[in-house]
């Protein structure tokens, strides 16, 4: 049995149709579905079972489930907005900690999710390259809201505990993920589907006003589009033991939002751009910039392409708008 956590979510459902591809059948989703819009996302996929989150980890320490072989824990609160610690901690640290050491107990593969919101805010006036202040080492690990804490809090315990475990233990750092599966994210699912809801509701384009050193519009992005975070997770899974570690999932190269509106425009050949100014505290906890430097997995055998900006948006605007 594989087990997905957040299998009901954006990353987690495309993950269980691939694996449908693949031939899997028996897949364990554990997700909160009170948001029932989210099981859209599992209708033309199969699964063995479902067990809601809150009630799922008590299953599992009581051995209802005992021959799990895989675990993709991608199930967590993602909202970058969200300031409730506990809430934070208890969703993204703890239930991962107990995931973690349930597999690492029984020598089962642990992929995770993990999040590019750990490295926060770089200057593009900084003296460091800029790439390399997206290296995977703690030197890096500055997040500027709760969720990127959550999800390095959770990365240095996978570190500290390193010597305590033998299975294959892989954080992957996704960067912005965007396509299919994600509408249930409303405010937090990808500018790419938040500009194409703009363009065919009001025909403009709402884009950030210059802040950070950064010109209107030019903040710059790691865009990814879902498949390519589905195939890197996939990817990791496969890895032998020796290889755990932190990686990051991203294509890695940066892309202003005047370039991804303008490909939106283009698309629909329509519509303006309008340059607003940030929400209220939101400025100070925002990236301006992120580009995954993807050295480290390159190292260990990672060789597949990422889609570029222009395919990838050309994909997903097409599979919206039909």
């Amino acid at each position: 049995m594989i087990l997905v956590t957040g299998g009901a979510g954006f990353i987690g459902s495309n993950l269980v149709r691939q694996l449908n591809h693949q031939g899997e059948r028996n897949i364990l989703v554990v997700d909160d579905l009170t948001d029932g819009q989210k099981s859209k996302n599992l209708v033309d996929c199969v699964i063995s079972d479902y067990e809601d989150k809150d009630e799922f980890m008590a299953l599992l320490l009581g051995d209802k489930y005992n021959r799990i072989k895989t675990v993709f824990h991608l199930g967590a609160c993602s909202d970058t907005t969200e300031w409730d610690g506990r809430y934070m901690m208890r969703d993204n640290f703890r239930y991962s900690r107990e995931l973690y050491r349930y597999c690492s107990m029984r020598d089962i593969p642990f992929i995770y999710a993990s999040s590019a919101a750990v490295y926060g805010a770089p200057s593009p006036k900084e003296s460091l390259e800029l790439t390399e202040v997206f290296d995977e080492i703690a030197a890096n690990e500055r997040p500027l809201n709760m969720y990127g804490y959550s999800k390095l809090s959770f990365d240095q315990y996978v570190r500290a505990n390193a010597h305590d475990r033998a299975n294959l233990v892989v954080g992957l750092r996704y960067f912005n993920v965007f396509g299919p599966g994600e509408a249930h994210k409303k405010t937090m699912a990808s500018v790419v589907y938040n500009f194409n809801k703009q363009i065919t509701s009001t025909g403009t384009i709402k884009v950030f006003r210059g802040s950070h050193g950064y010109p209107d519009g030019g903040h710059e992005r790691d865009f990814v589009h879902v498949s390519d975070a589905v195939k890197m997770t996939l990817w990791a899974s496969k890895l032998t033991a020796s290889a755990s570690g932190i990686y990051n999932c991203g294509s890695g190269v940066a892309r202003t939002f005047n370039e991804l509106a303008g490909l939106v425009l283009n698309f629909h050949g329509k519509g303006k751009i309008e340059y607003i100014d940030f929400p209220e505290g939101l400025s100070d906890c925002y990236q301006p910039y992120t580009k995954a430097l993807m050295r480290r997995s390159k190292n260990i055998g990672y060789s597949d392409e990422f889609k570029t900006l222009e395919t990838g948006v050309e994909e997903y605007l097409t599979w919206l708008n039909s």
